[in-house]
Formats: C-alpha cells, sequence, structure tokens
C-alpha cells in the first residue's frame, strides 16, 4: 500500500473517531479485511452531507451517452456484460461494445437517408415519375438493406440461447427415465423420482453449465394418452416447452417394449428435425429385455447409455452441439428493444418497395423515414437536417 493511501485512511479515521491514529503496514490489512467496510459507509456518509451525491443506477454511462462518448447500443452492452452468464454471451456483448452494431447501423442509417434525400428532391423538383434507372437503382439498395436485416434478425432468434441460455427440453413416455437424467445432470436430486407413471405433471427448470455454455433444462411431464385433466396440462406444457427449445433430448426405456407412446415421441421428433438439434436416447441399458426393438430408432441414432451409471455421453453430445454454435461472422442482437427496432425498420422497408412499385412516392418517403427512426433508434435519434446534408452535398440544389 502507498503511503498516499494510508494517509488518506489515517484522514478518514480521524474525520470519524476525532483522533489521530497512525496505520502500519500490517494494521492496513486488518483495517481491510475487518474494518473496511463500516469505516468505508461512513465516509459515504460524510460526503453526502458536504454536498455529494449517490450515483444513480446507469449514470456514468447515461452521461457517456450524452457527451457522445458511446452510443445507446454500447451503453446496453455494458449492462448486458454486467450480467453475462457464458464465455459466448461475454464474446457477442464484447463485439458490440466495440462498436460492430454501431457501424451496422451507421451504415444502414446512411444508405436510407440517401435514397431519402433522393426521394424528396423528386418530389419537391421533378414534374415526372421518377427516372427508371433511378428506381432501378433505390430498388437494389433496398432489397440489399431489407436482405441485411432479414440476416441479423434469423441469427438473433435462432442463437438467442448464445445470450440467455440454451433451452434444452428433456421428453419421453412416462417412468423411461427423464427425471433421473435431470438429476443426473445437476448432481442432485432436483426432481421426483417415482415408479408410479405420471410423478411429473409440470416442467422442472434448471441452469446447468456444458463447457462454455450455459443451458436451461427442462425435465417435462411424459407424453401418454390420458383422460386425467391435470396430466393433460402437464402434457400440453411439454409440447410447448419441446417447441420453445433449441435442443430436445428424447428418452425411450429399454427395459420394456417400445408402443403407441413411444411412436407418439418419434413423430414429435420428425416433426423438429429441421428445425432443432435433437439427441435420443436409450436408457437402462443395462436391462436384459430382449423385446426390445432397437433397430426402430436407428434412423436417429441413438446413446445407449444407464442413467444410475454415467450421463458423460450425453454431456459429450450436448457440447459437440453447443461448440458448433458458430456466430462470430453475424452480428447478434442482445435485446428485445434491438430486435424490435431492427423488425420495425425491415417492415417498414417491406412496405416502402410496395409503395415504390405503385409509383406512390410521398408514401415510400414516409416508409422510409420511419424505417430510419426505427434503426435509429438502436444508436441514437435520427435528425432531420441529416437529410439537408446529404441533399445539399448530393444534388448541389440552388446552383
Amino acid at each position: 500500500m502507498t503511503n498516499d493511501k494510508n494517509e488518506l485512511i489515517d484522514e478518514a479515521i480521524v474525520i470519524y473517531f476525532k483522533a489521530p491514529y497512525s496505520f502500519t503496514g500490517e494494521d492496513v490489512v486488518e483495517f481491510q479485511c475487518h474494518g473496511g467496510l463500516i469505516v468505508s459507509s461512513m465516509i459515504v456518509d460524510e460526503v453526502i452531507k458536504l454536498g455529494a451525491s449517490i450515483a444513480k443506477p446507469g449514470e456514468f454511462s447515461k452521461r457517456a451517452v450524452l457527451n457522445d462518448r458511446i452510443d445507446l447500443s454500447q451503453a446496453e452492452a455494458i449492462s448486458k456484460l454486467i450480467v453475462a452468464k457464458s464465455q459466448d454471451a461475454v464474446k457477442i456483448v464484447a463485439k458490440q461494445l466495440k462498436g460492430s452494431l454501431s457501424i451496422y447501423v451507421d451504415e444502414i442509417r446512411d444508405e436510407l437517408i440517401e435514397i431519402l434525400a433522393f426521394i424528396e428532391v423528386n418530389i419537391d423538383y421533378a414534374e415526372e415519375d421518377l427516372p427508371e434507372d433511378l428506381s432501378n437503382q433505390i430498388i437494389f439498395k433496398l432489397e440489399n438493406i431489407k436482405n441485411l436485416l432479414y440476416k441479423s434478425l434469423e441469427a438473433s432468434r435462432s442463437r438467442e440461447g448464445l445470450m440467455d441460455g440454451f433451452k434444452v427440453s428433456i421428453i419421453g413416455k412416462p417412468n423411461v427415465g427423464k427425471s433421473t437424467l435431470l438429476n443426473s445432470l445437476l448432481e442432485y436430486d432436483r426432481a421426483i423420482i417415482s415408479d408410479i407413471a405420471g410423478t411429473t405433471r409440470d416442467t422442472i427448470e434448471e441452469s446447468l453449465r456444458v463447457g462454455t455454455h450455459l443451458v436451461k433444462i427442462v425435465d417435462t411431464a411424459g407424453i401418454r394418452e390420458s383422460d386425467e385433466r391435470i396430466e393433460q396440462i402437464g402434457i400440453k406444457r411439454t409440447l410447448l416447452s419441446a417447441d420453445e427449445s433449441e435442443i430436445i433430448i428424447a428418452v425411450f426405456d429399454a427395459s420394456c417394449e417400445l408402443d403407441d407412446n413411444d411412436d407418439e415421441i418419434v413423430t414429435i421428433l420428425n416433426k423438429f428435425s429441421e428445425s432443432k438439434s435433437i439427441i435420443v436416447v436409450i436408457n437402462k441399458c443395462d436391462s436384459k429385455n430382449i423385446n426390445f426393438n432397437k433397430k426402430r430408432l436407428e434412423s436417429l441414432n441413438p446413446i445407449e447409455v444407464s442413467f444410475k451409471n454415467s450421463t458423460n455421453e450425453i454431456i459429450d453430445a450436448l457440447k459437440v452441439i453447443l461448440d458448433n454454435q458458430d456466430f462470430d461472422n453475424d452480428l447478434i442482437l442482445i435485446s428485445k428493444r434491438q430486435v424490435d427496432a431492427v423488425s420495425a425498420a425491415y417492415d417498414y422497408i417491406v412496405d416502402s418497395l410496395d409503395n415504390l412499385s405503385q409509383d406512390e412516392l410521398e408514401l415510400f418517403a414516409y416508409n422510409i423515414n420511419d424505417a430510419i427512426n426505427s434503426i435509429s433508434l438502436i444508436t441514437k435519434s435520427f435528425q432531420r437536417d441529416e437529410i439537408l446534408d446529404k441533399m445539399f452535398s448530393s444534388f448541389c440544389l440552388g446552383k
């Protein structure tokens, strides 16, 4: 500890205890370990009495935005970085903090402002329809912008788990070992295990770290034909959970024959085969049952395990899927606010192309203006003076 810091601590003690006190190096360590929080609190109270104020949540980032040191997207990245729960999230947020989203938004804004400037000049000064060559250029630019917006929206939605954790649903008929699998993955008894079919009536969700990734793993009610009302509600929630998941783990029981309920599970897997990653698991493979027909599941490339012994193969399969979630070349939006802004801009671009095709230039200009305002919400507000700058620099009006 430097002498300056020692002197500050000495002064703090003098202020609060009204008596001089001199610290040695060992005393400083003792002070920091045992009395630091109390004295720090007393110091804060004293400086507040002298006119200082406690910083409000986000105040320093807000000041940075107001002073044009960072934009809104970078401020949002700071907030997300603090609460990031995985290395994936940190990498995505760090890219945005460095300005990747800012550059993306600025480039689109500039293109749209230039298009709007062209149109407003034509509306104000031309007596004829928009020249065909100019119209084609504008359509070409807008189609490129539309594709960029669509790509970022799809990348963000499909990789939502990189930020908040990938959702993994465990499905199967009752008593195949879904809850046992959840407990084994978590390494503690989170779900109730029973030989009675239909024990799990609702979804149970817990977080789990797999390598550098965060997953939210969900144990679900067993899928089967049932007349019991509460169980039917649980099964509906199972299907909803599977639909909302990025990864599905389907469990089958090798200790009994495959039946109609298993066939229903296979039907569900076929439905999601192109949109989700699927891991098929045959549990209780240490069973001596000779009636279980493995060939019916061969096309699903099942993993054969016994949850009572090890779930390492399932963890490895999850890790392979998660490690293949490449996002280095995609721009990922990190909040609902950003997604909503890009989605609105995309819709306005679609509408503008429709109006342009019908030579409705006033409506077209209105759509482009709305698109600019929407995309600008991500980083900064849109100023109408920017159009004038484009108009005068590009067209030299008044000459």
